[in-house]
């Protein structure tokens, strides 16, 4: 049979598609593009958002209409989160969460069988441990994913992850170790460790994020790893000593703080102030002077004033990130915000975010420029265009123009002037 996935949402869920894939192929599967014809589709939703809820719900809708005769698989938070509404989809055969992914082949021959729905949706419990299976693949990433957590213990007044995804669990050191080996005997220069709460890694096994990085900074063949998002307060004067001792590590940190005015801050139910983030920003500034920041920032949480909102553009101007996710406050069934009585209008939160916006990328711009006259190592993936595109230590996009392929090599590049989005550089002399 052949099957196709439709993955939304974060880096998690485009690990877990991987993983999911790689599986069905050991049993006999051919894995597909969504463009091409398949018996089986597989829409790995998300729901961080009610966007996010929507359009998982439109990527079902399309698959039926487009493939009427092709089985429908709907699976990942959404139908974790609000079991009872992709339940209701009649366009979905098979409806598993995200907890229940490996029983996804043996939902698609019960269907196939006997025409049946198949629905198995199971709550995450507190006892639950780190359960999932490797993907040391990525087809058409130059860059290499490995996922060390799962769910995450915060509860923040907006957020649905909890529900969705549970309590934060750790994978092991050795099934982390084991597929960094895979992944690097598949020819991958550079790792990206992903999580839920990703710098909650070892907080339920005496383990530190440290030591799993540690197991890249020992590998051979990883040349270069980075981080996914983190939560800043998981960030301590230890975890930065000890990157700054692994020369592979690359220095990017995305570091989430949804806000800059510490009364908002509160009501999320966030754990660290506007003021202990900067800390934290200009130590790591101290320690990585090559670093980049980015962030996410949240517009429109319920209560925010004016006042609020001003507050977080200084704060974000103070702190010079190279780039921010802006997002409009999203309203979650089942979240303790969602309950607040001063909720903001759409079109206010319309307005704020495109103000932000515009002020970071501002910021953004100002960064790139800095980056002119710098030699940066840079890796390389698909040419697009006729140009080289890659991305520095810092993940700054950059484009070379250049003959040959440069694909999934590690090149010194000249920076020598910026686009849109990225910087172009030249190729040093003798590093090719």
């Amino acid at each position: 049979m052949k099957a196709a996935f439709i993955t939304l949402g974060c880096k998690v869920n485009q690990y877990e598609s991987n993983a999911v894939a790689s599986l069905m192929r050991d049993n006999g599967f051919t894995v597909v593009s969504p463009d091409e014809e398949a018996d089986v589709y597989i829409i790995n939703s998300c729901t961080v958002t009610a966007e996010s809820s929507r359009k998982s719900r439109q990527a079902l809708r399309h698959i039926r209409r487009r493939h009427p005769e092709a089985i429908t698989v709907l699976t990942g938070c959404y139908s974790q989160a609000y079991r009872e509404e992709p339940e209701a989809l009649e366009e979905a055969d098979i409806v598993l969460g995200n907890k229940t992914n490996n029983r996804l082949i043996e939902a698609i021959n019960a269907y196939a069988e006997t025409k049946q729905r198949q629905i198995s949706v199971i709550p995450h419990r507190k006892e639950d441990i780190y359960a999932g299976f490797g993907a040391a693949a990525f087809e058409g990433h130059t860059r290499a994913f490995i996922k060390i957590q799962d769910g995450c213990n915060r509860y923040c007044t907006y957020c649905i992850i909890p529900k969705s995804r549970g309590f934060s669990r750790s994978r092991s050191l050795q099934e982390i170790e084991a597929e960094l080996k895979s992944i690097s005997e598949n020819g991958y220069k550079e790792v990206v460790f992903v999580g839920i709460n990703l710098s909650s890694y070892g907080l339920d096994t005496g383990h530190t994020i440290c030591d799993a990085l540690a197991l890249a900074q020992h590998t051979d063949g990883i040349e270069r790893f980075r981080l996914g998002s983190l939560e800043p307060d998981h960030i301590t004067d230890d975890v930065i000593n000890e990157l700054t001792k692994m020369n592979k590590f690359c220095p990017q940190f995305h570091i989430s703080l949804q806000s800059g005015c510490n009364r908002i801050l509160k009501r999320m139910n966030r754990h660290y102030t506007a003021e202990e983030y900067e800390t934290l920003c200009l130590k790591l500034k101290d320690a990585f002077p090559s670093l980049s920041l980015t962030t996410d920032i949240i517009v429109g949480f319920p209560g925010e004033t004016e006042e609020d909102f001003i507050e977080t553009e200084a704060f974000a101007e103070k702190i010079g990130f190279m780039k921010v996710h802006v997002f409009p406050y999203s309203r979650r069934e089942g979240t303790p915000a969602a309950t607040y009585p001063d909720q903001i209008e759409k079109r206010v939160k319309t307005e704020r975010c495109a103000r932000l916006q515009s002020v970071c990328d501002d910021l953004r711009t100002s960064f790139l420029k800095n980056m002119i006259g710098s030699v940066q190592e840079v890796l390389f993936e698909t040419p697009k265009r006729g140009m080289q595109l890659g991305y520095t230590r810092n993940y700054t996009p950059v484009s070379v123009k250049y003959d040959h392929p440069l694909t999934g090599q590690i090149r010194q590049v000249l920076i020598t002037g910026t686009t849109e989005d990225g910087c172009l550089g030249s190729i040093e002399k003798g590093t090719v």
